[in-house]
């Protein structure tokens, strides 16, 4: 029996798992970064190209979203086969084709244009979060991974941290040049870490513990014996049709589906909703959506450790969703009255949404193992992401219709609060170890 099995980790765990954090979390993270970037840094195009192509709110918000759909349908299959093939190869594929199409998006020019490169991208990146959450299973057990996840998913708001500035940089310093608009150079130069970041997946990532020449077999053993009994408190279904017959995995679709309807809602228009406190300029907004995402950073891994210390999971994961609800409705009544006051309730809805996706994740992995886990996450990620579609479409046509956003911030409001007491339908002993 091992200490963690105990319930007592010893330094040598410890040490061990700090040696296996630092050698794979970085990557995972520069990875997740561009691969988020590469994902809404349509919402900073939408500042230039809504203007030069003439398209509505409501095309952006349908185009915004379309990319889940390509997502929904790829997202199962690529799991699984991440499962039997390994995590190495099949990651650095994905990277390498989402490069190719997002810097294609250059090339959009009128809405079904749009809609076919987004859709695209979807069905190109499907696979690759839920890879990574499969694949930290693979060496983290329950007990560690909400500080895991929280880690790696920090990069969501680092990408926004870093890519805000980036992007409103590239947009503003180097449209015309070769002819070429900002946003057109932002698609490709935001495009090309993903093909170099490929290359050192595919010759640097190791596929599970006894691929890692890097563990002595000490270390090995622990973390294998570690995994193999974090799994026996789980149920592997055996097939894709038993997993669907779990009314967990449902619960998990909702909570899934309310917390990425406010994910996304903020991600994609956060840089508009910047633009209507009342800052102005491109790069000024980018450095304006940076204030936001940094808090972020630091709510996602402050919550992620205090929810592995006290190995509390429902409480944890309902307080950043409220704090997300207080934050969208805050910032739509304060609007273009009072600047500070409105990025003040941004800044508290980024870090509420985005620390309550990390912390979603200790939920079905507390459940789920081997095939089972490989197919359930995809699920529930692929389900739970088409709110990603939801969001952005609703609140463009809202716009449209009304002139704001107000309304569709107030509806995604809703939504979170709906999925905090689905959050609360979880058993607290099935989810607190």
């Amino acid at each position: 029996m091992t200490a963690t099995s105990m319930g007592t980790p010893s330094a040598f765990e410890d040490l061990t798992y700090k040696k296996v954090a630092w050698r794979i979390m970085p990557l995972l993270m520069i990875c997740y970064i561009v691969a988020y970037l590469d994902r809404v840094n349509v919402g900073f195009a939408k500042l230039q190209m809504l203007t030069d192509l003439g398209f509505s709110e409501a095309v952006y918000g349908f185009g915004a979203g379309v990319f889940f759909f390509g997502y929904f349908i790829f997202e199962v299959p690529s799991n699984i086969i991440l499962h039997r093939v390994g995590a190495r190869v099949w990651i650095a594929r994905i990277m390498v084709t989402w490069a190719a199409i997002s810097g294609a998006c250059m090339f959009v020019s009128t809405p079904t244009s749009f809609y076919v490169m987004r859709f695209l991208l979807g069905l190109a990146e499907a696979g690759f979060f839920p890879g990574i959450i499969l694949y930290l299973t693979y060496w983290f057990p329950s007990a560690r991974r909400s500080k895991i996840v929280s880690i790696f998913m920090a990069a969501i708001p680092l990408a926004g941290l870093i890519g805000g500035p980036l992007s409103g940089w590239i947009m503003e310093s180097v449209a015309g040049v070769n002819g070429l608009t900002g946003w057109q150079w932002m698609f490709v130069l935001e495009a090309i870490p993903a093909v170099i970041l490929a290359v050192v997946v595919f010759c640097y990532l190791d596929d599970g513990i006894k691929h890692a020449k890097w563990l002595n077999n000490e270390e090995k053993a622990m973390l294998a014996a570690n995994i193999v009994a974090d799994q026996r408190e789980k149920v592997d279904h055996g097939s894709f049709g038993a997993i669907l017959k779990d009314g967990r995995l449902w619960l998990g679709i909702v909570v899934y589906f309310c917390i990425v309807m406010g994910q996304y809602g903020l991600t994609f228009f956060l840089p508009t909703l910047i633009k209507t406190a009342g800052i102005k300029g491109v790069l000024n907004i980018g450095l304006f959506t940076a204030i936001p995402y940094g808090a972020a950073v630091i709510s996602m891994i402050f919550f992620g450790r205090r929810s592995d210390k006290t190995r509390e999971r429902r409480w944890h994961l309902v307080v950043p969703m409220y704090m997300g609800v207080i934050g969208l409705t805050g910032s739509a009544l304060a609007g273009t009255t009072n600047t500070e006051i409105a990025v003040a309730f941004l800044t508290l809805a980024a870090a509420g949404v985005l620390s309550a996706t990390p912390l979603f994740w200790a939920l079905p992995t507390s459940f789920l193992a081997g095939a089972s886990a490989a197919a359930g996450i995809a699920a529930i990620n692929s389900v739970g992401n088409l709110s990603g579609f939801a969001a952005p479409f609703l609140i463009g046509a809202i716009k449209d219709a009304t002139g704001s956003s107000n309304i569709g911030l107030y509806v995604i409001s809703g939504v979170l609060v709906i999925g905090s007491f689905a959050v609360l339908k979880f058993p607290a002993k099935l989810v607190n170890k």
